[in-house]
Formats: C-alpha cells, sequence, structure tokens
C-alpha cells in the first residue's frame, strides 16, 4: 500500500493511523461510524463532537457508496494527531466519476466538520491505496480538537480577539 501523506502528521508529531476496508453495504457501514465515534472519545472529544464526527463519517460513506464501481470495498483511513483527527475515505469508480458536492447531504457535512473536501483521485494518490493510476472518489474531512483549529491558534488568519478594558 502507498501512503501519500507520509510519516509526519499536520503538526509534525507522527500521526495514529487506522485503515478500515468494508462492503459498502448497508449493514457493513455501521462498523466505520463506529470506529469514528470510539476514536473521538479517546481522543476526549465532547459528546457533541463525538456525535458529529459519527453522522459526518455516516455521510461520507452513504456518499462514496452511491458511487462506487461495481461491488468494491470502501476504504476509510484515520489519522489522530495532537490537532485532531483527519478522516480519509475513498472508493473505487469509474473514470470521470465526481463526488456529488450539491443537496443536504453535502450541507450537513460541511457542517458538522471543520473542513471538508471531495473530488476524483487516483489509487496511486489516496493513503492506503495500490500506487495504480486506477480511479476513486474521495472524501477528507477534518474536526480538530477545541483550541487545535489553525485559524484559533496564535497568530492564525481570522483569529477572533477581544480584550477586557
Amino acid at each position: 500500500m502507498v501512503d501519500s501523506r507520509g510519516a509526519l502528521a499536520h503538526d509534525g508529531r507522527r500521526a495514529e493511523r487506522l485503515e478500515l476496508r468494508v462492503p459498502t453495504t448497508p449493514t457493513q457501514l455501521p462498523a466505520v461510524r463506529a470506529m469514528a465515534g470510539d476514536l473521538a472519545m479517546r481522543m476526549d472529544y465532547d459528546l457533541d463532537a463525538v456525535e458529529d464526527l459519527r453522522l459526518a463519517v455516516d455521510e461520507a460513506c452513504a456518499t462514496l457508496a452511491s458511487v462506487v464501481s461495481g461491488d468494491r470495498r470502501l476504504t476509510v483511513v484515520f489519522e489522530t494527531t495532537r490537532a485532531g483527527l483527519h478522516i480519509d475515505a475513498w472508493v473505487p469508480t469509474v473514470e470521470g466519476t465526481d463526488v456529488p458536492r450539491d443537496g443536504f447531504g453535502w450541507a450537513v457535512l460541511h457542517t458538522l466538520v471543520d473542513n471538508v473536501e471531495a473530488g476524483p483521485a487516483t489509487q496511486a494518490t489516496v493513503p492506503a491505496g495500490d500506487g495504480s493510476a486506477a480511479a476513486v472518489a474521495l472524501i477528507s474531512m477534518d474536526k480538530f480538537l477545541p483550541g487545535q483549529h489553525p485559524d484559533q491558534l496564535l497568530g492564525g488568519a481570522g483569529q477572533n480577539v477581544s480584550v477586557a478594558r
């Protein structure tokens, strides 16, 4: 398997990774949601953030299941760092297939996580891909721990600071 993200996480520290591969059947997708919730609880996210991550992963999996090519597996890679949780989810697709980014599901996904991106990619560019040029559809998400969002860090863009007088 090829790891296109490298050995270091966004914060310069080694990331811990967990990879899941499951069929895209409705009976198997809850396992991915459960794993997201378990990781979030172990990382000390509050209960609302844990539920947000579960719902976000569920929505991402359902979206990808709608574009998968044939009877292929969903791959989800979870990376935990001091800053939070990064999730890459992808499925093999027919070349030219894009991830649907319209409608209620996509709006919900944007609301539940701090950062989400989606689109076509290849097995060579996704984490845990086989290195080939085969087409995949990818959704990447970040959920930062409180105080770890880049915009909340000292000197970050968009920082909102109030000073008592």
